[in-house]
């Protein structure tokens, strides 16, 4: 099976092809670090105890992933609120995920449909 050749990075050194550079991983950290310290709070987004109290009521009733069938970790808004709390507390608009579905397929999907 091929692999791709090393790359050279901007800072100059030569990188395998499928890793970051120390340089790139830092300044990845350094703005994902900007962007949490304007982020509002869980509890200030809507993801406070009522929250709580309600994600697990909805789990215990749908207890699989809606995409794999795994168990269900996360409930998920199917279209993202945005702080819209109607939308946020419209169960039509809920679906059980397991971690790796959220994390993973879901927030790929919602980065795309961003740009």
């Amino acid at each position: 099976m091929p692999h791709k050749p090393a790359r050279l990075c901007a800072c100059g050194y030569r990188v395998a092809a499928d890793v970051l550079c120390a340089c790139q991983a830092k300044r990845a950290r350094e703005r994902k670090a900007r962007f949490d310290a304007r982020r509002p709070s869980s509890s200030e987004r809507g993801y406070d105890w009522a929250w709580q109290k309600a994600s697990a009521e909805y789990r215990r009733a749908n207890p699989t992933c809606r995409r794999c069938g795994a168990p269900t970790a996360v409930v998920d808004h199917i279209e993202p609120h945005r702080g819209n709390m109607r939308l946020f507390w419209n169960r039509a608009n809920w679906q059980p995920l397991c971690t790796a579905c959220h994390s993973g397929a879901k927030q790929a999907e919602e980065s795309k449909s961003e740009k």
